[in-house]
């Protein structure tokens, strides 16, 4: 098979590929709410059930840096009109769901919303919501909202902290059972709302969108025979009967990189 014949048979596994993909896969919906203001403004607005809610700023695998403890990546950081924060999470195992990542994420968020010196009481209101493709949660419910609370009483603490998680597998006529429709939909012409339709369809059907997701495509095989190599160089550390030298020869990775390895696995 020549270069080009190979090129273009994995041009066309790419097109199968994308036209599986839903909004519930994680890189096909950073991709789809990249900058793309109306869409997360309609998916808050309904999971939030705020039908004024204004999105002004949308972004997308926003990292957000520990200096000294674990980083965390973001799928969807947004701002909207009154300065409120809304990180969105695709998860469609129900372990990279759980209750102290939310936790995890809310803190995270708010480390880096104050400016040195500046007064707790400027703390903008959080949400992190989760869209996970089970029911992790298993009370049948389509949206859960999780608050802080009085204990006694059960009057709302009120710091501003918000945790949601949705049943991506709820379904009825309401207007979270038809977004979760959406997201599960691989045929943008299965939606029912127009504005996720139109950006799905950008990407699976027209020749610029297609271009774009072959390349993030691209990055994730590369991405993954990248890992695949790190795992064999691993067990090869862990036989302890070769060195870094011939670690290094035998799996392509540069000296530097198996040391890194050696490293990782002695911590």
């Amino acid at each position: 098979m020549t270069a080009t014949e190979t090129m273009d048979q994995k041009h066309q596994e790419d097109l199968v590929r994308l036209r599986k993909l839903r909004l519930m896969d994680d890189a096909f919906f950073t991709k789809c709410f990249d900058g793309e203001t109306a869409c997360v403004k309609l998916v808050l607005q309904i999971i939030l059930d705020k039908p004024d809610l204004d999105v002004v700023d949308v972004r997308t695998q926003v990292f957000v840096e520990h200096l000294l403890n674990r980083s965390v990546r973001l799928d969807v950081l947004a701002t909207d009109s009154e300065g409120r924060k809304f990180n969105i999470e695709i998860q469609r195992a129900d372990k990279g769901a759980g209750r102290k990542r939310a936790r995890y994420n809310s803190s995270m968020m708010d480390v880096n919303l104050l400016e040195k010196g500046e007064d707790f009481d400027a703390l903008p209101e959080t949400f992190v919501i989760f869209l996970t493709e089970n029911d992790v949660m298993g009370l049948g419910e389509a949206v859960y909202e999780i608050e802080r609370c009085f204990v006694k009483s059960g009057k709302r603490f009120g710091d501003g902290s918000h945790i949601f998680y949705v049943n991506g597998s709820y379904r009825d006529d309401s207007p979270v059972g038809k977004l979760m429709h959406d997201f599960s939909c691989t045929d943008p012409s299965d939606m029912c709302y127009t504005v996720l339709a139109d950006r799905a369809r950008f990407f699976k059907e027209s020749k610029e969108g297609n271009a774009i997701m072959s390349k993030i495509l691209e990055d994730m095989r590369r991405q993954s025979y990248q890992e695949g190599i790190k795992a064999v160089a691993l067990r090869m550390l862990e036989s302890q009967k070769l060195s870094l030298e011939e670690i290094s020869a035998l799996s392509g990775l540069s000296l530097d990189e198996v040391k890194k390895l050696s490293e990782t696995k002695t911590a």
